[in-house]
């Protein structure tokens, strides 16, 4: 059409300018003389007529049919439905269809079209949210893994918080919270959920109807309100599934590199930040502005903070490890064979027995790894002490080098006994640190005291600390009372009187 255009357009400049005559323009151009007439009296070329849709007399009794085999892939996974040329081969096959190809890709197509859905501009007033996982590769500690990352984010003013987590589960679900309200600097009233497994416990119809208890006990707190989309309609949050896509790749590309979830996160905090000074196309102010009125409309943050975590309930085995999420940790061999309450949360697991916290590991976020502390083995020893030299729990235990000596002396001293007496000296561990211990060891070495005994009154001696005054502070009932200054010169007295009686 540009084409056409443009030399309908200089042939009317050339003839109505005088530049040519119209004879001229006919023969230099190879137009007809009505043409050339037609092209003088219009400014522009008429327009096209629309394509009269074709009839396919051939295909048409044949098209019940095409609808037929593609209304029944609706139900059938997307990787096994049929193409328009597995559908042209059985029509060949099954009804003798005599027509070609093209015909029936242009059916499949026709119908295609009319199935798409139209969708409705939804409203995102100040004050709600939407949330939700994203995936992507990183390169953390050299090693190439895949990270999950949330996303919340505002739709009224477009503004988003992001930060990744090595799994997708209860407890990163809440610590993302967490971190977006106080980015925010407020609660929104209502987030929007897909129907997860971490969020939704039940679903009715097609929609959530019941969450899990990690979510109520989370807007319990917040006291914001939950909404569940429909099932396959992320486009009633569509704004948060667009910005994990845009975090994705704004974010992550190229793949990131890092040792610590912690150092990552403060980058995706700052790029977020960074973020609110965008415009977005149509919007009446900047991120940062907008973010003002949605924060006008949010709740305010609870004085109480809150403790991602999840709970579960397993029970310690034979060698008093106990399995939490798809990793074995120890506790004391007292509470072997015991039911255990492992709380998870993002940087430490605590086992409790009784309401009692009895261990407490860093969490480890791979699977199938055995975590020990060796204290936790120690009263076992006692009955097992050949265990340590050969229990595992005892293998990567750095321990100063004045504990190997004591032992060394313990043992061409007193042969076995001397390991016992050794064994009684580590279990001081489960009062003091190792290094008030390491220091006793050093002074008992020095004096030969090779005793429990002698260790456990040196690490006495070692944390008393003499008093220099004798401070008033907190004792009121003396600080109304005057002592006298004592007469020295009675002592003087005394003394002469002892010299005489002498």
């Amino acid at each position: 059409m540009y084409v056409e255009m443009k030399k309908w357009t200089e042939i009317r400049r050339s003839v109505l300018t005088g530049k040519l005559s119209k004879r001229q323009a006919c023969k230099q151009y190879d137009i007809h003389w009505k043409t050339l007439q037609k092209m003088l009296e219009n400014p522009e070329p008429p327009q096209e007529p629309p394509r009269r849709q074709r009839d396919y007399p051939v295909i048409g009794d044949y098209l019940p049919v095409i609808h037929a085999i593609l209304e029944a892939d609706q139900k059938n996974h997307k990787k096994q439905r049929h193409t328009a040329k597995r559908i042209f081969e059985r029509l060949k096959d099954e009804e003798g269809y005599k027509g070609g190809i093209t015909v029936v890709q242009d059916a499949v197509r026709a119908w295609k079209q009319k199935q798409q859905e139209v969708f409705l501009p939804l409203s995102h007033p100040p004050g709600r949210a939407q949330f939700d996982f994203g995936q992507a590769q990183a390169v953390y500690r050299g090693r190439e893994i895949k990270v999950m990352f949330c996303v919340m984010s505002l739709p009224y003013s477009d503004a988003f918080f992001c930060q990744a987590f090595p799994r997708e589960c209860t407890e990163t679900f809440q610590e993302g919270h967490n971190r977006a309200f106080r980015f925010f600097r407020g609660v929104p009233y209502r987030i929007s959920y897909d129907n997860s497994r971490i969020a939704v416990a039940r679903i009715v119809g097609r929609r959530g109807e019941k969450p899990t208890k990690g979510l109520l006990r989370l807007e319990s707190h917040y006291l914001y309100e939950h909404h569940f989309c429909l099932v396959r309609r992320p486009n009633e949050k569509g704004h948060t599934e667009n910005l994990v896509g845009f975090a994705r790749r704004n974010f992550m590309v190229p793949i990131p590199e890092f040792d610590d979830f912690e150092e990552f996160n403060q980058r995706l905090s700052e790029a977020c930040l960074k973020d609110l000074e965008r415009t977005v196309r149509g919007a009446k102010g900047a991120k940062q502005e907008l973010l003002e009125e949605d924060r006008g409309a949010m709740m305010s943050l609870p004085v109480a903070s809150f403790e991602a975590r999840r709970q579960e309930y397993p029970k310690a085995n034979s060698l008093s490890l106990v399995r939490f999420d798809r990793n074995d940790y120890s506790i004391p061999t007292e509470y072997a064979y015991h039911p255990v309450t492992a709380i998870g949360g993002i940087d430490r697991v605590r086992f409790l027995v009784h309401d009692r916290v009895v261990a407490e590991h860093v969490r480890d976020w791979e699977r199938a790894n055995v975590h020990y502390d060796p204290l936790h083995y120690l009263a076992l020893l006692e009955r097992k002490p050949n265990g340590l030299d050969f229990g595992k729990p005892f293998e990567d235990w750095k321990l100063p080098q004045s504990f190997n000596v004591m032992r060394r002396r313990l043992e061409d001293s007193l042969g076995s006994k001397g390991r016992r007496e050794f064994i009684k000296i580590l279990r001081l561990l489960e009062k003091y640190s190792v290094q008030e211990l390491a220091s006793a060891l050093e002074r008992c070495l020095e004096i030969g005291a090779m005793t429990v005994d002698a260790v456990r009154i040196l690490i006495q001696d070692g944390r008393e600390v003499p008093a220099k005054y004798f401070s008033l502070d907190g004792r009121p009932h003396l600080q109304g009372h005057e002592v006298p200054t004592p007469n020295l010169s009675t002592y003087d007295l005394l003394r002469d009187q002892e010299g005489e009686v002498s």
